[in-house]
């Protein structure tokens, strides 16, 4: 494990590398930039916080940022599989597009990253913490994998031990709540009691167990935070620099990570900046893909051509202001052979799954033996698949075991938050007309941005017993066949530029 003084020592290096190319760099005296501190968790879903309605959870840094800085409440991601996901914040791209849309494939090094952009306009660029996204060294002054058990121990460091001539972007990239679970003596122990169970899942000790574990670890990255807010005070630079709070992808259960339910494809986004941003709740849509060009015009840099993304500084600016009338998001391999895509459009949320007549699961762990590594076994599923045996759940628990399951699923989330009403199986004329619509909306979305279905698609890495696929390799990426990755087309983002069909929010 690496020491403090190990640390400075390849800091320094770093520090001491840095190009100083004049043309592109500013003075001390003329650059008054905005520092940038973009604090990525692993594995945490939207309502996992009290800011967002969880009254169970403690992060009462993250609630105090929400208090005093713009909370999005209905930012998505474009994946809920971390790598793919961190690929396309980095580069503002669909994962089809970036070309690493499946779990651990790398980001090609001839994609285009924003960080890089700010690195070479005089930006200090650190990432510390989880990686994930391949060599990406071309981006970042200074890598540093992070120490402790949610890798969060450096991060007072670096920011302590910045060039001060410099304004700074911080990638910290959080463990936590990656399983396996580790728990530490400075963060809230949570007893089983103590715990929110989501309607979808069982409602048992095993789950609640799970859970309790899960909710130590957000508190510790919610700790942290506090711990970066307090040295940015000291420092006296808390009023020229923005935090920005997200997650990869949802909570690591059952029907929430890989999956495009809101609770695992909807992420927490906050902003806090109190020299610069009034405090406010957004309603309006926004994409993790959107953060790039957000990033890039508040540090007065040119949005690059290949971001498909859109600023979210008019959002910041006026809370009610609209920036896209759509969002989508694909699940694509993630240990098991997959090809979902989602659009969203008001209160109307679109689901089409290719690959319906296959279990929908998300980790190579199985589900139903007990197969995984120590302090990684999924006890919750375990749990809900032994209350599936004994038929004790409610219909929309035992639906996530459905084979085949559905091929579309249209749902009114305003009215149905957890999704759990399949209204494209309504015989309503109006559901009827709603669901073409979407339909449309996300055949418009594939064809701009050159999606496509493998026909040799990467297979299950392995069987429901635990057993890895002998000679198993990686197949065709989606978007391949039509070299989605030189393709630019950001798809559908204003209804108005496509004349399609005002879907209503009443009815």
């Amino acid at each position: 494990m690496s020491t403090r003084r190990d640390f400075l020592k390849y800091a320094g290096i770093a520090i001491a590398g840095l190009s100083c190319n004049s043309a592109k760099i500013r003075s001390a005296a003329s650059d008054n930039r905005p520092n940038f501190i973009f604090y990525i968790t692993d594995d945490i879903s939207f309502d996992d916080f009290g800011c967002y309605g969880n009254p169970y959870v403690k992060t009462p840094h993250i609630d105090m940022m929400a208090r005093e800085g713009v909370v999005f409440d209905n930012c998505y991601l474009t994946t809920s599989s971390c790598s793919p996901s961190r690929c396309s914040i980095v580069t503002g791209r669909y994962p089809h597009n970036h070309g690493a849309p499946e779990l651990h494939t790398e980001l090609p090094h001839d994609q285009y990253m924003f960080v890089q952009a700010l690195r070479e306009s005089g930006y200090y660029t650190v990432l510390s913490g989880k990686n994930h996204m391949g060599s990406v060294e071309r981006g970042f002054d200074l890598i540093s994998p992070g120490r402790g058990p949610g890798r969060q121990e450096d991060w007072v460091e670096i920011l302590r031990h910045r060039p001060k001539e410099k304004p700074f972007f911080f990638w910290f990239a959080s463990k936590d709540a990656h399983r396996g679970w580790t728990i530490d003596d400075q963060s809230p122990r949570y007893a089983l009691e103590d715990v929110y169970v989501p309607p979808y899942l069982a409602n048992g000790p095993l789950t609640r167990k799970d859970l309790a574990n899960y909710y130590h670890e957000v508190s510790r990255a919610d700790r942290y935070l506090g711990l970066l807010r307090d040295e940015l005070k000291q420092q006296g630079i808390d009023r020229n620099t923005y935090i920005i709070f997200c997650s990869d992808n949802g909570r690591p259960f059952k029907r929430c990570k890989t999956r495009l339910y809101d609770s695992g494809i909807k992420t927490p986004l906050l902003w806090w900046a109190p020299g610069r941003l009034k405090p406010a709740r957004v309603k309006g849509l926004a994409s993790t893909i959107d953060l790039a060009p957000t990033f890039l015009e508040l540090a007065g840099i040119q949005k690059d051509d290949r971001i498909q993304g859109v600023s979210l500084k008019p959002m910041l600016d006026n809370p009610s202001a609209t920036v896209r009338d759509y969002v989508f998001a694909e699940h694509n391999w993630h240990g098991f052979m997959a090809h979902e895509r989602m659009a969203r459009y008001k209160n109307w949320v679109y689901i089409r799954n290719v690959w319906y007549d296959r279990e929908n699961l998300f980790t190579h762990s199985n589900i139903y033996a007990g197969v995984g590594k120590p302090g990684e076994r999924e006890i919750s599923s375990e749990e809900l698949w032994d209350f599936y045996q004994k038929g004790v759940l409610h219909p929309h628990q035992s639906a996530q075991f459905q084979k085949p399951m559905p091929y579309e699923e249209l749902f009114d989330v305003h009215a149905d938050p957890h999704q759990f009403t399949n209204l494209a199986v309504s015989p309503s004329p109006y559901h009827q007309n709603i669901l073409n619509q979407m339909r449309q909306i996300l055949d418009l979305w594939i064809e701009q941005t050159g999606d496509t279905i493998p026909d040799n698609p990467t297979p299950d890495w392995k069987d429901l017993q635990g057993h890895e696929t002998e000679n198993w390799q990686r197949g065709v990426f989606p978007g391949a066949e039509r070299n989605a990755t030189q393709r630019n087309h950001p798809g559908p983002i204003r209804a108005s530029a496509f004349g399609l069909y005002d879907c209503r929010d009443d009815k």
